[in-house]
């Protein structure tokens, strides 16, 4: 099959014969074919598939069958509409990892959902941990380990919908950076990152955060991850050993600024967010929270909070805000950022690795004035600055549109996915409560009952599930629970995982 388009193509697509498709499952059949052609490069990323109308036609089944096998594929991140371009390939599926690994654990049956007794070897496998990720505390390379356990579902939270990434956007806006760079262009870059994509994020941050700020003021990073890392040697500096942290709050987050020996001082959080006054308490210098979509709970900080908050900052206090999931909304209205209002208060940390893809290595930094020269020597002596070509495509990215477009999509896509997983849990899992379901990328569980949530996560992983416990992200006594991730999964993956989940217990 050569590249290019196939909107022409007809009865001859594929070798397609809709004789072999079962009765009632012939979309379910040529999503299949389809996706299989695309898996081996038959169809490869780029072409454009045939007509709907075309291929119904020659096919001899109704247009809907053609439409509904083309949305499944569009679920899924594989094929996208582009108006009268038509259906596009995008994506190839991932190769799925082994299983299972050599520990003696079985697979999880296929006739799963068919009522039927559980076997005895089922039984005993339910408690086994193929990784041996969950027989005690998180150590520091956890997520090192959990990212290769194999599982044929995973439902890690925090994970973008990879397949979804704007292959043929970016493409075209490398070769634009790449008809008009200059040869001195490709020497070393200012280490607080290109003018070019500085801009551009200024203005990403005022149209869809609210911040107001300088380009000279943002810092190109590799990430939060690396912004938290910069902060703390600043930090650090300036006399500060200790600060607070959410309750439950990001295990990650806790290691990050641990391994910078900074001690992480659980502040709780409720239905409104973090408690200020127990912050205010605690006398501590700075905090470091996720305002606009808590992690892992999903709150957002409430107004009265926020206000608390502001008056804890402007007596002295330092803010650390982790725009966790902010452009990631879908049934409320958007909540500024913190920095928007407080800018000698707040060091604002994001990134594209929820909206594009966390191997970008590509994020931001604001920082008050009084802290950015020890951010900056930070930034130096850390790596110079950020690759320049990947910055200059983010940059034509977002100001050509294609990321907000982007954003568009991707919303669209992940409220389908979150109402599959809510409907899931509510038919496997009825006795659990679901939080944070207005924004984000994951659902929160809590479960009722005397429950070891690190057994149920072991168990689902000796099921093929990979889930994360809700204890890992605790420091203090919190109900047991689970953190699921639905944005890389199709509707039908989700379901699927959510019924093996509950068959663990």
């Amino acid at each position: 099959m050569v590249k290019g388009s196939l909107s022409n193509a007809g009865s001859d697509f594929l070798h397609l014969d809709i004789g072999q498709a079962p009765r009632g499952g012939r979309a379910a059949w040529l999503a299949d074919r389809l996706r299989r052609a695309i898996a081996e490069r038959v169809v490869p990323v780029g072409a454009r598939l045939p007509a709907t109308r075309v291929l119904a036609a020659d096919l001899g089944v109704s247009r809907g069958v053609v439409v509904e096998a083309y949305q499944r594929l569009m679920e899924e991140g594989q094929v996208a509409g582009r108006g009268r371009a038509g259906t596009v390939v995008v994506a190839a599926p991932i190769p799925a990892p082994p299983r299972w690994p050599n520990t003696g654990a079985q697979p999880p049956s296929t006739g799963l959902g068919t009522g039927g007794p559980e076997s005895a070897t089922s039984a005993a496998t339910r408690t086994t941990d193929p990784a041996g990720l969950f027989s005690s505390a998180p150590g520091p390379d956890v997520f090192d380990a959990f990212r290769t356990a194999p599982a044929r579902i995973d439902l890690t939270p925090g994970v973008p919908d990879l397949a979804a990434f704007p292959r043929a956007a970016w493409l075209r806006a490398e070769r634009a950076v790449l008809g008009r760079l200059a040869a001195p262009d490709l020497g070393y870059g200012d280490p607080c990152g290109t003018p070019t994509l500085r801009r551009a994020v200024a203005g990403w941050l005022a149209r869809n955060r609210g911040i107001g700020a300088d380009p000279a003021e943002v810092i190109i990073t590799t990430g939060v991850s690396q912004a938290l890392g910069l902060l703390a040697q600043a930090l650090a500096a300036d006399g500060v050993t200790a600060l607070g942290v959410e309750d439950p709050g990001s295990l990650g987050v806790r290691q990050h600024l641990n391994n910078w020996q900074l001690d992480t001082v659980p502040i709780p959080v409720d239905a409104a967010g973090l408690r200020v006054h127990e912050l205010a308490a605690s006398n501590l210098p700075a905090v470091v929270l996720t305002p606009a979509h808590q992690f892992p709970t999903g709150v957002v900080l409430a107004g009265g909070r926020r206000r608390q908050l502001a008056d804890w900052a402007r007596a002295g206090g330092l803010i650390v805000e982790d725009d966790y999931d902010a452009e990631h909304r879908y049934d409320r209205p958007p909540v500024p950022a913190l920095r928007a209002t407080l800018p000698e208060q707040v060091c604002y940390a994001g990134s594209v690795s929820k909206l594009l893809a966390p191997a970008l290595r590509i994020g931001w930094l604001l920082v008050p004035r009084r802290y950015r020269d020890a951010v900056v020597a930070a930034k130096r002596n850390a790596d110079l600055g950020n690759a320049v070509l990947p910055q200059l495509v983010l940059a034509e990215l977002i100001t050509s549109g294609a990321l907000e477009r982007h954003l568009r999509l991707l919303r669209r896509r992940h409220v389908r996915r979150r109402d599959a997983m809510i409907a899931a849990v509510g038919r496997h899992l009825p006795g659990a409560t679901v939080h944070g379901a207005a924004a984000g990328l994951h659902l929160t569980l809590t479960l009722a009952g005397e429950v070891a949530d690190t057994e149920l996560a072991a168990a689902a992983l000796a099921r093929g599930v990979k889930v994360q416990p809700l204890s890992w992200h605790c420091q203090r006594p919190y109900p047991p629970g689970l953190v699921l991730g639905y944005a890389a999964n199709s509707v039908s993956v989700i379901a699927e995982g959510v019924e093996l989940l509950a068959a663990t217990g």
